[in-house]
């Protein structure tokens, strides 16, 4: 990673394709013949696209961005799911023009798609989950899909309308800690099977954490999917590249006020989940120092949130000295922003031979390309 950081500068997001195919080998092994659609939002980068659609993986998009993204690499039909509480009419013509298949999260929505869609019902458990608030979807208060009850009128409106009901879906949420959550959303769902009858697909989501008994939740995803004669598939995000990638930073140097500060040259704009969820990540230190400290990890926004990491044991840093924060392969990069005018940082990929860059670190230029300069500005008058 020094040689990395050496030669993109930071801060850098670094993928290792090892880690990449492993995860990937660990879904497949736990989930048999389920079919896998990647969840884009965790990390819409070109290349790992266009690594999983070659090794068999669709897509579940959230956007007409992410549609995009997903045509842009040769995936169409079957290879795609369109989901999302409220979807544009955009989203919904590029999802019918690329034959995708859309999650219905709303009793409205049946009258929303384009003629003859094949649709999955998106089912709310409402369930307390093991994870932070803003990631639990099948809460009973979050916004995402249809009580128990209403399922049945949507299946049947959905066909009544033309449309392909192929069954139902259920995510509960991410970065769930409890695997006995995903039993307790599975049990819920099988009451359903005496009121939907036997269905083609049962799309049981993603969300797993990253140390879950994988084979534990797949064993029981099967067992449902079988409850109702259907085909199971499933949508891991973050479980697909999470450990695959690193965040590398620099430190500019160190602060004493009523706490210990390392101040690095990354922060809120190239990891915000720290901010945004209260996430926990990794932090390696890449050197030596016989001396030892406790010390927060500050980014260089203005924000008295823009901290990586709180109470973390590190050699006393120097620097120019590098540290390496882990599990940032997923909402990373793709929740990166250019506050401040930030640039947001390269991507590059550690093949098991050499680097590759797949992303170049942006310029201030870059960042401000669409704004228009009062020259350029259509001019308001008649």
């Amino acid at each position: 990673m020094q040689e990395a950081a050496k030669r993109f500068g930071t801060p850098l997001y670094v993928y290792d394709a090892a880690e990449l195919d492993a995860a990937l080998g660990r879904v497949h092994s736990a989930f048999g013949d389920a079919r896998v659609y990647y969840a884009m939002k965790a990390n819409p980068n070109l290349h790992l696209l266009r690594r999983l659609l070659a090794a068999g993986v669709g897509f579940e998009c959230v956007s007409s961005g992410e549609m995009a993204r997903a045509e842009h690499v040769g995936a169409t039909g079957e290879h795609i799911i369109v989901n999302g509480p409220a979807k544009s009419a955009e989203e919904y013509r590029a999802g019918a023009r690329l034959g995708a298949t859309f999650v219905v999260d709303r009793e409205e929505e049946v009258d929303l798609l384009p003629p003859g869609s094949r649709a999955l019902v998106r089912v709310n458990p409402a369930l307390a989950v093991s994870t932070h608030d803003h990631l639990a979807t099948g809460a009973a208060q979050s916004k995402f899909g249809v009580s128990l009850a209403q399922v049945p009128g949507v299946l049947g409106a959905l066909r009544a309308a033309g449309h392909t009901a192929l069954g139902l879906h259920v995510h509960i949420g991410s970065a769930i800690r409890d695997a006995d959550d995903f039993t307790a959303a599975f049990g819920r769902l099988r009451e359903l099977r005496e009121v939907t009858g036997p269905l083609q697909v049962l799309d049981a989501g993603g969300g797993w954490g990253l140390d879950a008994d994988l084979s534990g939740i797949a064993r029981e995803a099967h067992a449902t999917a079988a409850h109702f004669g259907a085909q199971l598939w499933v949508e891991p995000g973050r479980y697909l590249v999470a450990r695959a990638g690193t965040l590398l930073t620099q430190v500019v140097g160190t602060k004493h006020t009523g706490r210990d500060f390392v101040l690095v040259d990354a922060g809120m704009t190239e990891l915000l989940r720290p901010m945004l969820y209260g996430a926990e990540h990794p932090v390696q230190a890449l050197w030596e120092a016989s001396a030892q400290g406790v010390w927060d990890v500050a980014g260089p926004a203005c924000e008295s949130g823009d901290l990586l990491a709180r109470a973390v044991p590190l050699p006393t840093p120097t620097p120019g000295a590098l540290l390496a924060i882990g599990e940032a392969g997923a909402y990373g990069a793709a929740m990166s922003s250019p506050y401040l005018t930030r640039s947001r940082p390269a991507e590059v990929l550690w093949t098991g031979q050499e680097w590759q860059l797949l992303r170049r670190r942006e310029t201030p230029q870059d960042v401000w390309a669409a704004e228009l300069t009062a020259a350029e500005t259509p001019s308001a008058g008649c």
